[in-house]
C-alpha cells in the first residue's frame, strides 16, 4: 500500500512537471464587428499592416452591414462591436448588456436633413412632409434641427421611410425633405439635382457619438487585451492624421468601403475623429452633448419617447471609461 501511494505521488509530481513545461493555452481571438462608417473603417489599416499582432493581442475583425453587426453582437457572436452609442442603449434595453470602452468619433456632417429644390432652411419645413426612418438617428437629428429653429416635431408630418429608400421618395415628390447619412446622401443629390442639406450633424456636435461597446464578461476576463485594442486605435488615428501617411490610410479605408479615395475623403471630413484628449473629455460625466453621458441621456429620452424601448436606461451602466482614463500617449 505504501509503495502504491509513493508511486502515485511520483506520477502526480511527474504529471505536474509535464504540465508546467507545456506552453500556456492561447486566448481565443477577440471577435470585433465593424462596418461602413469612417470612424470604423480605419480598423482595416491595422488588419492590413498586422498591428494587432505587433501589439500582442489576437483580434478577429469581422466586416458587416451595420445593422447585421448589431444582430451578431446581440446573438453573442461578437465580443465587441463598433456602433452609435444610442444603439448600444437599445441593445441593452433588449437584453444585450454592453459597456462603451472607447470613442472613435462623433458625426460632423455625414448625417443630414436633405431638402428638395426651393427649400433652403429648416423653418420652411413647417407643415411639410419629411421622410425619415422613424425611431432611428435621423429622426433624432430632425428633432434637434427643429428645436434649434424654435419648432417641434409636430411642425412637420413624418413619413416613415427606410433610409436606403429615401432618395427615391424625395425624387418622387412625396416629401419635402429626407433624413439620411452618407453615402446615401450623395445618391439622393444625384437623384434630385438642386437638393441641398439644410441641417447636418456638423451643427450638432456630440449628438451622435460612435465607439466600441463590448460584453461585460469579455471586459472583465480580458481587460489588458482590450487596452491593447485601444492602443492600436491611436496608432491608426496617428496614421490617418499624419500628412505623410494620410493618402495610404485613405486608400485602405476607401478600398474596404468599395469607393474611390476621392469620394471617401468627403466622408472622412464629415466625421470628427476624436483625439485622445477629446475622448478623455467626452468620458467625463456631464449633461451636455460634449459628454457621452449627456449625449446618451438625450438618446435614451428619444428612444423612450419614440417607443424604441419602454423603460429608461441608466446610461452610467453603459459607459466604462477606465481604460481610456488609464491610457497615455506612447503607451
Amino acid at each position: 500500500m505504501k509503495r502504491a501511494t509513493k508511486f502515485a505521488s511520483f506520477l502526480s509530481a511527474a504529471a505536474l512537471s509535464l504540465l508546467a513545461s507545456l506552453p500556456a493555452k492561447a486566448e481565443t481571438p477577440l471577435r470585433i464587428g465593424f462596418s461602413d462608417w469612417p470612424g470604423f473603417t480605419g480598423w482595416q489599416i491595422a488588419v492590413d499592416k498586422g498591428w494587432f499582432k505587433q501589439a500582442g493581442v489576437d483580434v478577429q475583425m469581422q466586416w458587416f452591414d451595420y445593422s447585421a453587426s448589431l444582430d451578431a453582437f446581440s446573438a453573442g457572436k461578437l465580443d465587441g462591436d463598433f456602433l452609435a452609442t444610442g444603439d448600444a442603449l437599445a441593445l441593452g434595453a433588449n437584453g444585450t448588456k454592453n459597456q462603451l470602452i472607447m470613442l472613435t468619433d462623433y458625426s460632423s456632417g455625414n448625417d443630414q436633413i436633405l431638402a428638395k429644390p426651393g427649400i433652403t432652411s429648416v423653418k420652411q419645413l413647417q407643415g411639410q412632409k419629411v421622410g425619415v426612418e422613424v425611431g432611428l438617428l435621423e429622426q433624432m437629428l430632425l428633432e434637434h434641427a427643429l428645436q434649434a429653429n424654435g419648432m417641434s416635431l409636430d411642425s412637420v408630418q413624418l413619413v416613415n421611410t427606410v433610409t436606403n429608400s429615401t432618395p427615391q421618395v424625395l425624387a418622387s415628390g412625396a416629401v419635402a425633405a429626407i433624413g439620411l447619412w452618407q453615402p446615401i446622401a450623395d445618391q439622393a443629390r444625384l437623384a434630385v439635382p438642386g437638393s441641398r442639406a439644410i441641417y447636418t450633424s456638423a451643427q450638432a456636435p456630440g449628438l451622435i457619438y460612435d465607439g466600441l461597446a463590448v460584453s461585460p464578461q469579455s471586459l472583465a476576463a480580458r481587460p489588458q487585451d482590450w487596452a491593447k485594442v485601444i492602443k492600436v486605435w491611436y496608432r491608426i488615428l496617428a496614421y490617418i492624421n499624419d500628412p505623410k501617411t494620410h493618402a495610404d490610410a485613405l486608400k485602405i479605408m476607401a478600398a474596404r468601403d468599395g469607393v474611390s479615395p476621392q469620394i471617401y475623403q468627403r466622408y472622412v471630413k464629415g466625421t470628427h475623429l476624436l483625439s485622445l484628449a477629446e475622448a478623455k473629455a467626452a468620458f467625463v460625466p456631464g449633461t451636455g452633448l460634449n459628454s457621452v453621458y449627456g449625449s446618451d441621456e438625450n438618446s435614451d429620452a428619444f428612444n423612450v419617447r419614440n417607443k424604441v424601448y419602454k423603460t429608461p436606461q441608466d446610461v452610467k451602466l453603459y459607459i466604462n471609461g477606465s481604460l481610456i482614463d488609464a491610457y497615455k500617449e506612447g503607451n
